[in-house]
């Protein structure tokens, strides 16, 4: 077999790999770098969600990233959710981040530790369409420091 044959089935097959690998339960899973680690009120995350089918129940997830030099527990934040026909809703929501004790409850990696936590489970979008997800900082720090990183994942419940 010639050395070219190899290569276009190695492409072949690393193509098809990848593929089949994909998550077809994912329809959205984007974080977005906080600002030298400082989230103001001003700078909401907005996340771009296209929904197709109103009939499948979905799972809503906050992705979040921060030091261990973050001084709380928990943070506060808003949620929008902004759907194709332009109605808004807006849910406050607290999460817990550490132990009274101070021990953290995301998975560490160095002094960064990453919290995926549910917003909203078997939730059926009501129309069709673009919806924006919006995340904003309510804590009463502004900026509020040592945030890393910030995002959403929607997923099909199912």
């Amino acid at each position: 077999m010639g050395s070219r044959v190899k290569l276009i089935l190695l492409i072949f097959l690393t193509i098809a790999g990848l593929t089949t690998c994909q998550d077809t339960q994912t329809v959205v899973d984007r974080n977005f770098e906080v600002t030298r680690q400082n989230w103001s009120y001003t700078e909401k995350i907005q996340v771009p969600v296209t929904i197709e089918n109103v009939d499948v129940p979905y799972n809503l997830y906050v992705n979040l990233r921060v030091t261990s030099k973050y001084k709380y527990s928990n943070i506060f934040l808003l949620i929008h959710i902004k759907s194709p026909d332009g109605k808004k809703t807006t849910e406050r929501k607290e999460f817990r981040l550490a132990l009274p004790d101070g021990e953290w409850l995301g998975s560490g990696s160095g002094n960064l530790y990453s919290y995926q936590m549910p917003v909203k489970e078997n939730f059926r979008f009501p129309v069709k369409g673009k919806y924006v997800i919006e995340l904003e900082q309510n804590m009463r720090d502004n900026p509020l420091d040592y945030i890393s990183d910030a995002g959403v994942r929607v997923e099909k419940a199912n």
